[in-house]
């Protein structure tokens, strides 16, 4: 494990980000609004094992995604330990958990032997490394997206290790437990929809300003290298994957997507690419940092029995419910659509429970690798491109 895993500078927190760090909260970011399920639809929670999934978790930054999940109000799970680079986040994260051990970094809170699973919530260029870190610890491991940040090596080198070690691999992709999409999802597995023609998927999120973040990574980020909650509105209704993909990416005045004023040098800010499925059909998927009004994650799909917008009108097959699975008394829907919480509930029943969970790494993956092809394709003017895929279980 290199020093910089262990132990990385930080940039000084800034403007809003500072200030909110400041008092302990995240800042006001679009889709982190809580949702509150109405307990009138809500389904009754079930105890489905008799001990705790001991876990920890690593990153407490700007969006405090660390504790958006609702680990440390689960019945069914202990927080063992949690981990932050800078120390007060870290003190706040283990308030927050209610978790007395701490630990300055992930690569020695996986050392700890109690620890089963570990959530790493921690900047997106650091979230493959990090990841492989975990399992090479034989631990279960669930990441916020996307899986891998730019890199079709990296993503491939992750698919190998989840492979090789059986263990639990989770993307907390938040599209994949929005209402419309799990409605969707239920709806396609019972045959309702028929064959999924054709799907959209938008991601809007103006930033004329950047967040705050570990070392700016979001400053002038291309938009299809964040294309999971788009993306999800093709994957994770059906598990299909993306064959080839045509994106075209679109320029603006602002500073940061200026290519000299990035890391990346990526000149546009809005990207949208259309996708060829592996159902015959298509699919276009856009996410934009420059387009304001609107925003948040969206999605619709057409198929040949029906068509899903917001809305199902037709009568149900007998006994299908589009309910989401119930949750533990104490854990709340949360952010991004109220699947903060279902997201936590299904990581933490597919390890107890031994089986796959929801967003496996083939879903992960092939939500991830479909954007960092669209951007290649972009730079490229458009050129369709090939995309790999990966499946699960492996072959």
């Amino acid at each position: 494990m290199s020093s910089s895993l262990q132990r990385r500078d930080f940039l000084v927190a800034a403007g809003l980000g500072a200030a909110t760090a400041a008092a302990g909260q995240a800042p006001a970011i679009a889709g982190f609004e809580k949702v509150k399920e109405d307990p009138t639809k809500a389904r009754v929670w079930v105890p489905f094992s008799d001990r705790k999934l001991k876990v920890g978790i690593v990153g407490y930054g700007v969006c405090r995604f660390g504790a958006q999940f609702g680990f440390q109000d689960h019945p069914s799970v202990e927080v063992v330990a949690v981990s932050d680079l800078l120390p007060d986040r870290c003190a706040e994260l283990a308030k927050v958990c209610r978790c007395a051990q701490t630990y300055p970094s992930l690569a020695e809170l996986v050392t700890d032997d109690r620890i089963e699973a570990v959530f790493v919530a921690t900047d997106a260029p650091s979230h493959g490394q990090h990841v492989l870190e975990v399992l090479r610890h034989g631990k279960h491991v669930a990441c916020a997206v996307p899986a891998v940040f730019g890199s079709l090596e990296e993503a491939d080198a992750l698919y190998q290790a989840v492979k090789t070690s059986g263990l639990k691999y989770m993307l907390f992709e938040t599209s994949a437990f929005h209402d419309d999409l799990h409605a969707m999802r239920t709806l396609y597995g019972a045959g309702a929809l028929g064959e999924l023609v054709y799907a959209e998927g938008e991601y809007y999120h103006y930033m004329s300003t950047p967040i705050d973040s570990y070392r700016g990574w979001r400053v002038g980020l291309p938009p299809q290298w964040y294309p999971t909650h788009s993306n999800a509105y093709h994957v994770c209704v059906g598990g299909g994957h993306f064959k080839a993909v045509s994106c075209l990416g679109m320029k603006c005045g602002i500073d940061q997507f200026q290519p000299a004023a990035n890391p990346y040098r990526n000149p546009f800010a809005t990207e949208i690419a259309l996708f060829q499925t592996s159902g015959g059909g298509a699919a276009r998927m856009a996410v934009s940092w420059a387009t304001p009004g609107h925003e948040g994650e969206k999605g619709r799909i057409r198929c040949t029995k029906g068509t899903y917008e917001g809305t199902w009108s037709a009568n149900l097959p007998d006994g299908l419910d589009l309910r989401k699975p119930a949750l533990p008394p104490g854990v709340e829907a949360g952010g991004h659509g109220g699947s903060h919480g279902h997201l936590g509930n299904e990581f933490v029943m597919a390890c107890l429970l031994d089986r796959q969970p929801l967003v496996d790494i083939a879903w992960a993956l092939n939500m991830t690798v479909g954007g960092i092809v669209a951007h290649q394709s972009a730079l490229r003017d458009g050129e369709l491109l090939k995309i790999p895929t990966y499946r699960w279980p492996a072959t």
